[in-house]
């Protein structure tokens, strides 16, 4: 019988240098790197995103990079289902795998659940998204209450996505979202993993984004965002939010300058990586720590 193998899940915010030790580790034991980031499936945004390079990914095996076009829309569901298989084909070979990246909702399916909940359609979407921009914020919310208040309760402000997504899972099927999410069960079983958070000091985390930055603008992040505004795709779409796009593309449309348009994403970039650490911390609080 094969070996179970080992799976290590390494995660972090954004330009703590998970993905370097990751590829060591990988060097070191032979183990896949599979992707548990999702902006970093896209095949158009590999410098904007920080994917490993060619070079790297010659050191070692890779999996889920790159691999999606720009025009689809990834769920959790369809990158975990993506993610069993390819652990599956591991443990038939008796292959370790590490999982690297930044997406906290990937590293809760894996290992505390993701609840099978009823697809959304389209018009149920579109009247929702229409009811949140009627209504705001603050009013959309205290209506979602009504019938979810855990799920009103535990989304950030601003975070409309997963306030209008929980308004249309409880319009589709009548149940309330977290209601589905108390019958999850984890995919991964509780002892075939282990997990490291990467939690640089803030200060340092800070010039680190900063740094990234200059270096993507250097690498051709302005080229990557303008390919993407040619192609005329929806705003809406996730490769579309990924930080970076809009404040290269308010640059590139005259919107800003070029001075405004990096200061901007570098700021975003911190802000990025501050709520990423925010969310390990509530969600992985039990997971070793290293700087």
């Amino acid at each position: 019988m094969p070996r179970p193998p080992l799976i290590t899940l390494i995660a972090g915010p954004t330009a703590s240098g998970k993905s370097a030790l990751a590829l060591r580790m990988a060097r070191e034991t032979g183990a896949v790197i599979l992707n548990a980031d999702s902006q970093q499936l896209y095949a158009d945004l590999r410098v904007l995103t920080a994917r490993p390079s060619e070079a790297e990914e010659a050191l070692a095996d890779h999996r889920l990079y790159g691999v999606a076009d720009a025009v689809d829309a990834w769920s959790v569901g369809r990158w975990s289902r993506e993610i069993l298989t390819i652990l599956d084909d591991l443990r038939q070979k008796g292959r370790s795998a590490i999982l690297v990246g930044g997406t906290g909702l990937y590293f809760t399916a894996l290992t505390k659940g993701l609840a099978d909940i009823p697809a959304v359609s389209l018009q149920v979407r579109e009247r929702v998204e229409a009811d949140y921009r009627a209504l705001g914020e603050a009013a959309f919310r205290a209506r979602l209450a009504l019938d979810d208040p855990r799920a009103a309760a535990s989304i950030a402000q601003g975070d409309r996505q997963r306030l209008v997504r929980a308004m249309s899972v409880l319009a589709a099927s009548g149940r309330p979202l977290s209601a589905w999410r108390d019958e999850t069960q984890p995919l991964l079983k509780p002892d075939s993993w282990t997990g490291l958070v990467i939690e640089p000091v803030r200060a340092a985390l800070y010039a680190n984004c900063d740094r990234r930055v200059d270096l993507m603008i250097q690498g051709g992040a302005v080229e990557e965002v303008r390919a993407l505004l040619a192609r005329g795709l929806s705003p809406d779409l996730p490769a579309m939010k990924a930080v970076g796009v809009r404040e290269i593309a308010a640059w590139l449309n005259g919107e800003t300058t070029q001075a405004e348009a990096l200061a901007a994403l570098k700021q975003a970039t911190r802000n990025y990586a501050k709520r990423q650490l925010t969310w390990f911390r509530n969600q992985t609080a039990d997971w070793p720590r290293r700087g």
